[in-house]
């Protein structure tokens, strides 16, 4: 099982609770006049804004009169959600959807990527992360570059350990030729991913769309991501980022068409095999 990320806990506990107040018919003025709260204050805690204390859960976990297993699972995400995951260290880099971004990444089982032109931030080596984000001059300052690229290497950990992460990628053959960094940069990088293929042959699947591909390209420049998570209450999201605008879709239909948009990818590129082939060979050349 993944390992529960305070990002993770802290949704499916505001999430679990806003499904049992519903099943009780109970309003949020009702919950906030049992707990004592505030119909504003408690409007913080029901969209996730903030973590209910133990004495006040306890408090509304009587007034849902929950099995003893939900009870104790509820406490359990509660004392969760409020520790610190390591992308807490870096909030004066990253903003508030970027961080969500990285604590539903780490409480992941799985997650389908799609990149076109650039190799996907947790397959990247230090060299081709550091030249991507260095060259970011417009938004990011010389001085943040190293613990930028700290944070995307720690990112990384989450592709090894007991109970890795399962990582679906495709990218266009574009991102082969690419040369972020230089010619050596890039070598460095392909040589790297066919390392991990090769290592990690269970819970990786890398594939790319060739230019030879008749369908697939109409995405052109997009890059999504969708997290499912093996805990039963919790629904897939999404991810979209361009150039300015990024953040997570929780609207269950468009979740869906990114899956299905996936899919479709997946059938017009090249197999496993095919793929780290072709990444060999480019590498040697």
């Amino acid at each position: 099982m993944a390992p529960l990320s305070p990002t993770v806990a802290r949704w499916e506990l505001t999430s679990r609770i806003r499904m049992y107040t519903a099943e009780h018919d109970l309003t949020g003025a009702d919950v906030a006049k049992h707990l004592g709260f505030s119909p504003t204050y408690w409007s913080k805690i029901d969209k996730d804004r903030k973590v209910l204390s133990e004495d006040k859960l306890r408090r509304l976990l009587d007034l849902l009169d929950l099995s003893k297993e939900d009870r104790e699972d509820l406490l359990r995400l509660r004392a969760a959600a409020n520790g610190r995951g390591w992308w807490a260290q870096y909030s004066n880099l990253f903003g508030p959807e970027h961080q969500r971004l990285w604590g539903l990444e780490y409480g992941a089982s799985e997650i389908i990527s799609f990149e076109s032109l650039l190799i996907p931030g947790l397959l990247q080596s230090e060299q081709y992360a550091k030249a991507l984000i260095d060259q970011d001059d417009v938004f990011i300052p010389k001085k943040e570059v190293a613990k930028r690229v700290e944070a995307r290497l720690l990112r990384q950990r989450r592709l090894t350990g007991d109970d890795p992460l399962r990582l679906n990628v495709i990218f266009s053959e574009a991102a082969l030729f690419q040369q972020v960094g230089g010619p050596d940069v890039l070598r460095i990088q392909l040589e790297h991913l066919a390392a991990l293929i090769r290592r990690h042959a269970d819970t990786l699947d890398v594939r790319v769309m060739p230019f030879t591909a008749r369908r697939g390209y109409l995405l052109g420049g997009a890059a999504f991501h969708v997290l499912e998570f093996d805990r039963p209450f919790l629904p897939p999201l999404g991810w979209h980022e361009s150039a300015v605008v990024s953040g997570v879709i929780e609207n269950p239909d468009q979740v869906r068409d990114l899956m299905v948009t996936f899919e479709a990818a997946q059938r017009s590129s090249l197999s496993q095999d095919d793929t780290l082939a072709l990444i060999e060979e480019t590498a040697a050349r």
